[in-house]
């Protein structure tokens, strides 16, 4: 299945895909996905593991087909389905393949989305759900994702990684006074690992939005969308809008924090220096090493090149 929107006067394709199956031998396939997307002007980062595939490519039209094709072509990714967005220019530096435990760490043993998962809704009917006052509706994601956008009585856990969503979901008895749990994230890989656990902590009616956050800008017209904000994204837009368009954030690279434009107009914020989340938390050392490391950046833009240090 392919969700494609339809914006040609963005250059570059960029492709979000994942995959739960089983891959035991996951390891063999590093090398020649890498020679494929390398071979096809692709980047971005794919994430494999015994659970299956993740992650998100960006490149040419033809180069991004060629490589879905080649993945298909792998008798347990013939499923895979992929989101398609479109870009102003590429928004990764390189090809990155890598090898993990998980292709979503949650770091909870026994987990397994293909056993046992939540109840998946689709974005034209999200709406109703999340306004059921009998519905407990939870973002999966982390602080400063939510910093910029989440759904309209969304409850933020204020999670830095995904591994604490376990800890804090067992924290909170008063959620099983709900009827109904909701949870969603940016495009539903998270959510596949989030219900499966609350079904195994013993929660029976649990939600997920299907294809996330993105899909739901995707199809559900502005007018009538109860999200408020941006949508984090894990690459150089580092924000959309509805229609997946290209968010007005920009990234601090010393903190990865995303910023409003807002903020990038402070005097704590320094172009890959320092923000106002960063500034007054960050040792002289670290200031210099990002200090030099950002004049490095500069000197390879007068070049014409790209920095990827």
């Amino acid at each position: 299945m392919t969700e494609t929107i339809e914006n040609t006067t963005e250059p570059v394709l960029v492709a979000a895909l994942y995959h739960f199956t089983p891959l035991p031998d996951f390891e063999i396939l590093q090398a020649p996905i890498r020679a494929v997307c390398e071979e096809n002007d692709v980047r971005g980062t794919l994430l494999l593991a015994a659970e299956g595939i993740n992650g998100t490519i960006a490149g040419p039209d033809g180069g991004i087909g060629n490589v879905l094709a080649y993945l298909r072509s792998v008798p347990e990714f013939a499923g895979l389905e992929h989101k398609e967005s479109r870009a102003s220019e590429i928004p990764f530096n390189r090809m990155k393949v890598r090898l993990k435990k998980e292709i979503v760490t949650m770091g909870v043993e026994g987990i397994d989305p293909l056993k046992s998962v939540g109840t998946y809704v689709d974005p034209k009917d999200w709406n109703a759900l999340i306004s059921d006052p009998g519905t407990v509706l939870i973002d999966t994601r982390n602080d400063y994702e939510v910093a910029i956008g989440k759904f309209r009585g969304a409850i933020d856990p204020e999670t830095k990684s995904f591994r604490e969503f376990p800890d804090w979901i067992r924290s909170q008895g008063e959620i099983g006074d709900k009827p109904k749990i909701a949870m969603y994230c940016t495009g539903g890989i998270r959510c596949e690992k989030a219900t499966a656990f609350l079904k195994a902590e013993g929660y029976e009616n649990v939600f997920h939005l299907r294809g996330g956050i993105l899909k739901y800008l995707e199809e559900v017209p502005e007018q009538d969308s109860l999200w408020e904000g941006s949508c984090f994204v894990f690459d150089e837009r580092v924000s959309v809008d509805h229609g997946l368009r290209e968010g007005p954030h920009i990234l601090c690279h010393a903190c990865r924090h995303p910023l409003t434009p807002e903020e990038a107009r402070s005097p704590h914020y320094l172009e890959g220096v320092s923000c106002p989340h960063c500034h007054d938390s960050m040792s002289e050392a670290d200031r210099e090493r990002f200090r030099e490391r950002q004049k490095q950046i500069e000197l390879a833009r007068k070049r014409g090149e790209r920095h990827i240090g």
